[in-house]
């Protein structure tokens, strides 16, 4: 199937055991209709938690792949284990992703396998969004999450949303670009939303957290500075700047929801389309040729294949290879060369 490449999301939800990273997968792959019920990790239901092992202990061991479209995008969705003791399994995927969704829990905020795969998605420049889960739990609090990943991590946060209740009394979210309250129906698994205008008594909050949006985005991008000081900021301004940043691995939108009480979810995957890179805005990967060149690697299907093999599983009849394209492309029958074993391979079957 041919797809636009300007259309495609490689990316990585990375952060801490137990931030909510496979309920928050599995409400995507709900809502983008890959999967008709949404699996819970506690009953050992999720998609991407695949081994006897992850369903058992409801944590992620290994990486699982997955693919979902959203607004005419194709997303590809690593879940990485969040666990300290596969963080090896955390760096492999990492250097395949061309952006990723850190997930932070609402009450503790960064912890230390946050900060480790943050450093290590640092490292390779992963472009990155920030979602605050957890949001309904008690002792959550947005601001001081907010708050941690900039002071333990060294990031700069832009808040684009703010909490509509917190705690027990957290219903969704307020929506500072648009300006306007989202509601999710929890009957439906948050599959129906709805925009209202904002309450009286959170306009006030609403409106200073948008001026301190509008502010860090003329921080970080100057051709949103001078729209900003000429008073003339459209709504397409602000995603642009907002994409700009992101991609530019100059600063890091944060929103917010509780991924197991079905809030937040739309908004999430909007984001992940609206401001994280595709394969055409990441740096070209450099390759070397099999006399030791340097090559520039362009994503371009019509160009010779360059692929990396980031994890093998080992299942019933052989082993199951996960490849990245960089460059070119790859069909069933296809010989291609193994630059480890010197040697000319065979593609099987692809899935």
């Amino acid at each position: 199937m041919k797809f636009d490449i300007s259309k495609i999301r490689n990316i990585g939800i990375i952060a801490h055991i137990d931030a909510g990273k496979t309920t928050t997968t599995e409400l995507i792959l709900n809502y983008t209709g890959k999967e008709h019920r949404i699996g819970r990790v506690d009953e050992g239901t999720a998609t991407t938690d695949w081994m006897p092992e992850e369903q058992e202990k409801g944590i992620t061991i290994t990486s699982a792949a997955t693919t979902c479209y959203w607004r005419d995008h194709r997303i590809n969705i690593i879940d990485t284990p969040g666990h300290v003791d596969f963080t090896a399994e955390v760096e492999r995927s990492l250097r395949v992703l061309d952006g990723a969704v850190g997930i932070f829990c609402g009450v503790a905020g960064v912890q230390a396998q946050s900060e480790t795969v943050w450093r290590q998605a640092n490292k390779y420049k992963v472009p990155r969004i920030a979602y605050i889960n957890k949001m309904d739990r008690v002792g959550a609090n947005f601001e001081r999450a907010v708050e941690s990943i900039r002071t333990k991590l060294g990031a700069k946060v832009i808040p684009i949303q703010i909490p509509y209740g917190e705690e027990k009394d957290f219903q969704g979210l307020i929506d500072l670009i648009r300006m306007k309250l989202v509601l999710f129906d929890e009957k439906e698994e948050g599959r129906q939303y709805y925009e209202h205008e904002i309450p009286d008594d959170y306009l006030s909050a609403a409106e200073d957290a948008r001026e301190k949006m509008l502010e860090a985005l003329s921080d970080l991008s100057d051709t949103f500075a001078e729209k900003y000081l000429e008073d003339q900021v459209e709504e397409k301004d602000i995603h642009a700047a907002l994409r700009h940043i992101t991609v530019s691995n100059l600063g890091v939108p944060a929103l917010l929801g509780s991924s197991l009480r079905y809030k937040g979810g739309q908004p999430l995957l909007n984001a992940i389309v609206d401001y994280l890179p595709s394969p055409l805005d990441v740096e070209p990967q450099i390759a070397h040729d099999p006399k030791g060149k340097e090559v520039v690697i362009e994503p371009n299907p019509q160009k010779p294949l360059v692929a990396l093999a980031f994890k093998i599983m080992a299942e019933e009849h052989g082993d199951l290879t996960y490849v990245r394209i960089y460059q070119g492309k790859m069909a069933v029958k296809d010989e291609v060369t193994n630059t480890n074993k010197k040697k000319r391979e065979r593609i099987g079957q692809i899935y």
